[in-house]
């Protein structure tokens, strides 16, 4: 793998990082067990494994440098001095927490993911880093990875972090090893010159490409709002601190409201999140806020069969959660109907689609524009709520089945919350990632969140 450029989108990540607000995703893998002692993979042995299986990913070899063309630009290179050992570390929880005494391993767990979330990444070095967390002989562990928002989005990040499980870390090492090399058809040379046909076809792929964005750009300004102070618990001052808090959601649960309401899965969690924060606020005695609060609601532009480029394929979708509406399954008619109402429009349009809007944007106008577009981040959403797709098959780490996987968004400036979701084994797994001064009662949230699928649930009968 040689030098490649990095995208637009891609560009944009890696220069809205600050101290007090790191852009790397994350996700919290929590592994039982095995079932056989005899078997088990004790915490040295899961590094090593870490360190063998993510040295043979290509992807997490490789750092950022600025470049001269373009003026801005920066590219990935090869990290000639490449050491994996710079990305691993083991840390240690209690021997009770490390045990799962009194629900300790998880508590610990995610208490120390939270504060590792909060340390950037290194820049000079490949941007990825994982944690080996807990990892006592017999007892449960964790491995918290983190990858730079400019190496990939949400998708991307799972095909790269599950090149560590034994499943699919088999396969490549077959394919790998076993598989002979195919013979290539020839091909006739081509002209690094393009015809007249494929200048013709690129200016109009540029005008459209401006002309969307142009089309996006005034969606914004249609969207912004001069009113930043939005509701209180989400547009705290930040702190640079990070908390983490889990919560687990019956699939079975959430499918059978799906199958009565219709729409998608998706539908139904956002609802459950409106429900949720409603609940919160109200529990705080805070007021409703006068606007509901938005969430922007990021979409994959990868399509079905297509090659999995590297970086980001991203849109988004602006929603307004219903957390004024009493009526749970009136927000949840309310989430349906305004989410239709985004597919049919579709990715490329509307004020969400601002991945969209800086993939035409010029690398100076990334390098140096960044900190304004951060900070005007609260002007068009007040909340990040992303859906994680995950395998659906059962998967291991050195025999010690994965019990569980909570993904981790980055916060924006100025947004003290940030709700990643899930699916594995049965379950919707939701990682809450807050401001820790900020939102002290998160583990609140993560209740009602909960108690807003089970009310759901409960209204099921009389639909």
């Amino acid at each position: 793998m040689g030098t490649e450029l990095l995208a637009p989108l891609d560009l944009a990540f890696w220069h809205l990082e600050s101290d007090a607000h790191p852009m790397h995703l994350g996700a919290l893998a929590v592994f039982s067990p095995p079932p056989d002692a005899a078997q088990g993979a004790g915490p040295e042995t899961v590094l090593e494994l870490l360190g063998i299986r993510a040295a043979a990913i290509p992807r997490l070899r490789m750092r950022v440098r600025d470049v001269l063309l373009p003026v801005g630009g920066a590219a990935w290179f090869v990290d000639k001095d490449f050491d994996v050992h710079r990305h691993i570390e083991w840390v240690r929880l209690t021997e009770a927490e490390s045990r799962g005494e009194d629900g300790g391993f998880m508590a610990g767990a995610t208490r120390l993911a939270g504060e590792l979330m909060e340390r950037p990444l290194e820049r000079g070095l490949p941007p990825w880093q994982m944690y080996v967390i807990g990892g006592a002989e017999g007892g449960p562990f964790a491995v918290l990875v983190k990858l730079h928002h400019a190496l990939a989005d949400g998708m991307r990040a799972v095909a790269i972090g599950a090149g560590i499980f034994d499943e699919i870390a088999s396969v490549a090492g077959r394919a790998r090893s076993g598989m002979p090399a195919r013979r290539a058809r020839a091909v006739p040379p081509r002209s690094w010159m393009p015809g007249p046909r494929q200048v013709a076809g690129l200016a109009l792929g540029r005008i459209e490409d401006l002309g969307r964005a142009f089309g996006v750009g005034a969606s914004m300004v249609r969207a912004s709002r001069l009113d930043l102070r939005g509701a209180p618990a989400l547009t705290a001052s930040s702190s640079g601190t990070r908390r983490l808090v889990t919560a687990d959601l019956d699939l079975d649960a959430v499918q059978r409201i799906r199958r009565a309401a219709g729409g998608t899965t998706n539908d139904v969690l956002l609802a459950v999140v409106a429900g949720a924060l409603r609940r919160w606020m109200l529990e705080r005695g805070e007021p409703l806020p006068a606007e509901d609060p938005r969430a922007l609601v990021p979409v994959s532009r990868r399509r079905p069969g297509q090659a999995a480029a590297s970086g980001n394929k991203l849109s988004a979708y602006l929603l307004g959660l219903p957390v004024s509406e009493p009526d749970p399954w009136k927000r949840l008619r309310t989430v349906r109907a305004a989410m239709d109402r985004n597919k049919a429009a579709g990715p490329f349009r509307g004020a969400g689609a601002v991945a969209v809007l800086a993939d035409q944007l010029p690398s100076l106008a990334h390098r140096f524009g960044a900190p304004i577009a951060g900070n005007a981040a609260r002007m068009l959403f007040d909340v990040l709520v992303t859906s994680v797709p995950l395998p659906r098959s059962a998967l291991s780490l050195g025999g010690c089945p994965l019990r569980a996987v909570y993904p981790m968004a980055p916060l924006a400036r100025g947004q003290s919350l940030a709700i990643a979701l899930s699916t594995y084994g049965g379950r919707v797994q939701v990682g809450l990632v807050a401001d820790g001064k900020a939102l002290p009662d998160l583990e609140r949230l993560a209740g009602c969140a909960d108690d807003e699928v089970a009310q759901l649930l409960a209204l099921l009968p009389a639909q």
